[in-house]
């Protein structure tokens, strides 16, 4: 319901929830688009690489999401769903702003649905059709378009990092050095490259692709 003064506080709530989770980060740059995302580990017997913060969607879409993890897991399946309907049905792959538009539909029907709550959780999507494209989805149902950005915990001091140091012209290998620069930046001794789930798509072969960790502590900082 609607607030006294006009405002839905569920979905304000929720916006708050996101900014709680744990950060993550899409780059566009000049040969692919990138996503890099912080896997934060609550117990120290945990197999790190069974928490999978970054997602294939489909060859050429990846996914990451912040905030509440089993609303980002399903709202990741049904983008699957629809990505594998679309190959089915049109013998071709789907455009990563039709995934992005479908999910923020789903979004925006829980903000008005009684005796349901709005899904606590923004998401990421990276993917190449005929462009480099980057789009982050809001708990509100509404999707902007970036270059490069930040969602969860202490984004808006990623997003200076970010503004401040972006360069259309970088690569791949680039962006992800300003990646972890402004991870480490935000986190100071807590950052552990360990913990670090990244993945790409270049524009040569349009596939995803994910980062081994031997490839992250190759990065020259």
């Amino acid at each position: 319901m609607f607030s006294p003064d006009g405002r839905l506080l569920q979905v304000e709530y929720a916006k708050k929830a996101v900014k709680q989770g744990i950060p993550a980060m899409g780059v566009v740059c000049k040969d692919g688009v990138l996503l890099v995302a912080d896997r934060r580990v609550a117990e120290p017997l945990i197999i790190t690489k069974s928490l999978e913060k970054v997602s294939q969607v489909d060859e050429h879409i990846g996914v990451t999401s912040t905030g509440y993890v089993m609303d980002g897991r399903i709202l990741i399946e049904r983008a699957r769903l629809i990505a594998q309907q679309h190959r089915v049905t049109y013998d071709s792959p789907v455009n990563v702003l039709e995934i992005v538009k479908n999910i923020c539909d789903i979004k925006q029907n829980f903000t008005q649905f009684g005796g349901a709550r709005p899904f606590g959780v923004s998401l990421l999507f990276a993917g190449i059709n005929s462009e480099k494209e980057l789009y982050v989805t809001d708990p509100t149902g509404i999707f902007f378009q970036y270059k490069a950005t930040a969602i969860g915990e202490n984004e808006n001091e990623i997003k200076d990092f970010l503004n401040k140091n972006y360069k259309e012209s970088m690569d791949l290998s680039s962006g992800l050095k300003l990646a972890l620069k402004a991870l480490k930046k935000v986190q100071g001794k807590e950052f552990d490259i360990s913990r670090i789930d990244a993945s790409y798509i270049n524009d040569t072969e349009k596939k995803f692709r994910r980062y081994s960790q031997e490839d992250l502590r190759k990065v020259k900082w």
